[in-house]
């Protein structure tokens, strides 16, 4: 079984597309887990709403917390799931429908790799990502939260709950620290909607160019943090 985890914070206007995508996988063999972190907007109504209308043999579960962040809906969700793997879906996305069997089968086929990710869009844009490489993640982010993770090899210490920005980034740094690696899927499996709370994305240009930008020096401090924590600087 695999186990997908949703973070949701105030983004009611997406849930239901990324729900769809989720219940209409080639690979139904899913639970389905969605952690609401506070929410202020119609985020219950709108999955009430979900619900009386879908015709679905998948299993859901609902979490309810005060608003954490994202690393800590992640661990509530996880501590609630009992799949063989895990996969850490964000509320803005939209899966492919064949996505969760092409990830269940790549790492099924790669006995080594602790987990396998994907190319995918974030709005227009696409990101091909490339093969694991140990030296470049070192350097910088660019394997994104959807990966489908084997749970044997999730850290015990779950999603670092101090991590404010680039948590992925950390999780994927933690596991390289307990000789895990991940595999590289050569598809978009994948999109994620633009104007999202989790995810963010700016052209690479604009770090260089203006440094001054609030969100650049978020992101600059942010990076500085995680390579900090994991002795890379």
């Amino acid at each position: 079984m695999i186990s997908v985890i949703i973070p949701v914070y105030n983004q009611a206007d997406k849930i239901t597309k990324t729900l769809d995508s989720l219940i209409r996988q080639t690979y139904s063999d899913i639970e389905i887990i969605l952690v609401n972190d506070g929410s202020t907007d119609d985020l219950d109504g709108v999955l009430e709403n979900y619900f009386r209308n879908l015709n679905s043999q998948t299993t859901f579960w609902i979490i309810h917390q005060i608003n954490k962040g994202a690393p800590a809906a992640r661990n509530a969700g996880f501590h609630k799931s009992i799949g063989q793997y895990v996969f850490f879906c964000d509320a803005d996305a939209i899966l492919a429908h064949h996505a969760l069997e092409i990830m269940l089968q790549e790492l099924e086929a790669q006995p080594e790799a602790a987990y396998v990710f994907s190319a995918f869009y974030w709005g227009s844009k696409m990101f091909k990502v490339g093969p694991f490489d140990e030296a470049r993640l070192r350097r910088e982010p660019f394997i994104h939260t959807m990966s489908l993770i084997r749970r044997s090899a999730f850290p015990a210490t779950g999603w670092d709950e101090s991590v404010k920005k680039l948590q992925d980034w950390d999780l994927w740094l933690t596991m390289l620290e307990n000789g895990q690696r991940g595999y590289f899927i050569d598809k978009v499996l994948f999109k994620v909607l633009p104007g999202g709370h989790i995810s963010t994305w700016l052209p690479a240009a604009v770090y260089s160019l203006m440094p001054f930008l609030p969100t650049v020096r978020k992101y600059k401090e942010a990076v500085a943090i995680i390579k900090k924590k994991h002795n890379l600087v």
